[in-house]
């Protein structure tokens, strides 16, 4: 008999690939999303996920539902979460609730029934600022951002001398900085996943999941990832919005390749007990990614570049894959100018609502903005 995978959170954006990933290897799939409005916009049946996939409707905070769903499942895979570093810094009580309390919630029920092996989606947010070096060569895991003192400022980090610092690709080992409600909640997440595993005998993997793009993503959802609220904006003939100077660089990887991820996390022996970054080890600036985008959709619209802070946001932070491709076998395969244009092409086909300006009258109206 094949083993039977529960995805918590399994009819959002990487659920649905990681659902159709398993059954592809020919596992058994059950999948609990609560369906919220802001994601699926109003639907109560999942858009996208294969229908050999079997669906609950329900929320993983209700210990009720989650008992049904564990029944004769031999793995989780949990991904329920709300995400969003800017709405978390308001929405504190929902962010909480969903992610940490959904999380407690899931683990009470394991603790009757438990399972081989969980693993849980964290996040790069976690790390706060990325690793940086001074210009003596001494590594800076600890940076905290400070408020930008005038106009001519630098938008990147100095040391206490005013020399710069520099980005490096951030490991694993280093510290976590929390500096938003979202990346506090991803880490109880995964320490609870980690913690109460290991003491009730489940095996337990932590996946820190940089910026994630492709085909399928919420492209109405103004809190989701960067390149698909870029694609929304694009697709509406509107400027994407970016804050700071747009230089801020990130590591964007592939769906297809985070789903390979979480499916290698499912089985691999080495990686029992241990987080691990996915990403594609390549770091862009948020406005190169943009213009690129817009590019690849045959749209000549420039990124509108702020100037403004978003408070919770980081200036660098980008991957070092070593740990993920000695330990869980992972190296991301997908080429990032194919995996725009098909991401292109995915938009052409979609109707998007572009909210990107409410969420930020949001954010200003409640002084998250400067």
């Amino acid at each position: 008999m094949s083993e039977r995978v529960l995805i918590t959170g399994g009819a959002g954006f990487i659920g649905r690939y990681v659902a159709a990933a398993l059954l592809k290897e020919g596992r058994e799939v059950r999948v609990l999303d609560a369906m919220i409005e802001q994601v699926h916009g109003g639907r109560t049946r999942p858009e996208g996920l294969d229908p050999h996939a079997e669906f609950l409707l329900g929320d993983v905070r209700d210990g009720s539902i989650v008992r049904k769903a564990l029944k004769d499942v031999d793995a989780v895979i949990h991904l329920a979460a709300e995400v969003g570093v800017g709405q978390s810094m308001y929405a504190v009580d929902r962010y909480v609730g969903a992610n940490d309390l959904g999380t407690a919630v899931l683990f009470q029920e394991l603790i009757a029934r438990p399972v081989r092996r969980v693993v849980v989606a964290s996040s790069m947010s976690i790390y706060g600022e990325g690793l940086y070096h001074d210009a003596d060569g001494t590594l800076v895991e600890d940076l905290e951002r400070t408020p930008r003192l005038g106009e001519e400022a630098s938008w990147d980090p100095v040391d206490a001398w005013g020399r710069p610092l520099l980005a490096l690709p951030t490991p694993e080992w280093k510290r976590p900085a929390l500096a938003s409600v979202y990346a506090l909640t991803k880490y109880v997440q995964e320490r609870l996943t980690l913690t109460v595993s290991a003491a009730y005998g489940m095996e337990a993997v932590a996946l820190r999941l940089f910026n994630v793009y492709g085909p399928g993503q919420a492209l109405s959802n103004p809190y989701t990832g960067a390149l698909a609220i870029f694609a929304s904006r694009l697709a509406n003939r509107e400027p994407p919005l970016i804050f700071e100077d747009g230089k801020q660089r990130r590591d964007f990887v592939h769906i297809e390749d985070v789903a390979r991820a979480f499916v290698l996390a499912l089985d691999q022996p080495r990686a029992i007990g241990q987080t691990f970054n996915i990403g594609s080890g390549q770091d862009r600036s948020i406005a190169e990614v943009a213009q690129r985008l817009a590019a690849a959709m045959n749209v000549d619209i420039e990124p509108d570049i702020t100037g403004k802070t978003r408070i919770g946001d980081i200036r660098h932070c980008f991957a070092d894959v070593g740990r993920a491709r000695a330990q869980l076998g992972f190296v991301a395969r997908r080429n990032f100018e194919e995996g725009l244009a098909e991401l292109a092409a995915w938009v052409a086909s979609q109707d998007a609502t572009d909210r990107v300006q409410e969420a930020r009258r949001e954010l200003e109206i409640r002084g998250l903005v400067a």
